[in-house]
């Protein structure tokens, strides 16, 4: 069983969602968030950080500054961005400065000003799918704006950098089980470094969630936008993109299952670098159904999955990835019954 798929992508994306954790100084909320497409800071940067085992280092520079700053729990609890007594109040409620943490302390680290944090390639103009990390899904609605044309990102973000209006506002539903809230609109017909800002209020609660999504938007993104790469690690020799610039990626992503056996199977996964840049940190992406296929191990490669989005990335020692090389990883997982998982969507980094 073989499933292939070009894309031109950038470097960071991941899916990992988890269960919300008691926040310190907040109530256990009842449901938990933030933009997985475009990421948001934390769950760009804590893609971004995820090792093979349980540590978190990010290799961006902005997002090593977050957790030098705040440790490495606020990107653990990535989708915890909120305030129980929101009640989707915004502007005059979140300070000026405050916005990206939503004015909770935790977050203080990702309010800073930089144009280096990891951002996503979008397309001005076009139809985009949104992807919101529900964890306990529940009804609620979200707007989403954007900054202002002549956006600074190395000053603080105030809500004068806001267009007044949000460009989209959803009241989606998830997906049975899919773990995510998944609704489309057109973007703003923006250019270059901007920032979407994400306002999601439960409709059984005052809780409401906040998150600044980085993004750059350019006519060569492909169509559904893709994180652009994190600043590079000491000693590599890739410069990180520019404000306002983007170095896309292409590449060709292989998913290719083995053998199977009554409630396992075995795989691996191939990249090739399809393009004239190196790809740092790369992945390889795909959806797994049915929904309890899960992947247990994987060698030359780390393994990730949330719901039936499953992803195996780089090891350090193999993370870069010249133009015309290709690199393969192999996994394994369990499955109930003996009917190998169906593998589609699958996309590569």
């Amino acid at each position: 069983m073989r499933t292939k798929a070009k894309v031109a992508i950038v470097t960071g994306v991941a899916v990992a969602a988890a269960g919300l954790t008691t926040l310190a100084l907040q109530r256990s909320a009842v449901a938990q968030g933030a933009l997985q497409a475009p990421a948001s800071r934390t769950y760009a940067c804590y893609t971004d950080g995820r090792t093979s085992g349980d540590e978190i280092k990010p290799k961006n520079a902005a997002c090593a500054r977050a957790v030098a700053a705040g440790g490495t729990q606020p990107l653990r609890d990535w989708y915890g961005v909120l305030r129980s007594d929101g009640g989707g109040r915004t502007r005059g409620f979140i300070p000026d400065g405050k916005l990206c943490s939503g004015g909770f302390a935790k977050y203080a680290a990702y309010d800073a000003p930089s144009a280096d944090w990891p951002a996503t390639l979008v397309r001005p103009g076009a139809e985009y799918d949104f992807v919101y990390g529900a964890g306990a899904p529940h009804p609620g609605a979200v707007k989403l704006y954007v900054t202002k044309d002549g956006y600074n990102p190395t000053m603080p973000l105030t809500w004068a950098d806001l267009e007044e209006q949000p460009f989209l506002t959803a009241d989606p539903r998830p997906a049975a089980g899919d773990g995510a809230y998944r609704f489309s609109g057109s973007l703003p017909g923006k250019s270059g470094r901007h920032l979407i800002y994400s306002v999601w209020q439960g409709s059984d609660g005052r809780e409401t969630f906040y998150g600044c999504s980085d993004v750059i938007f350019t006519a060569s993104a492909p169509p559904q936008g893709s994180a652009a790469p994190s600043a590079p690690s000491s000693g590599s020799p890739s410069p990180s993109p520019s404000p306002g610039t983007a170095s896309p990626i292409s590449c060709s992503g292989d998913v290719k299952l083995e053998k199977s056996w009554p409630g396992g199977f075995q795989g691996s996964v191939t990249i090739t670098n399809t393009g004239s840049a190196p790809i740092n940190e790369w992945f390889v992406q795909w959806t797994m159904m049915p929904m309890d296929a899960k992947l247990t191990q994987a060698w030359d490669g780390t393994h990730m999955q949330s719901g039936p989005i499953a992803m195996i990335h780089a090891e350090k020692w193999n993370r870069r990835l010249e133009p015309g090389a290709s690199m393969s990883a192999g996994f394994l997982g369990k499955m109930p019954g003996a009917t190998p998982p169906a593998i589609s969507e699958v996309s590569c980094g």
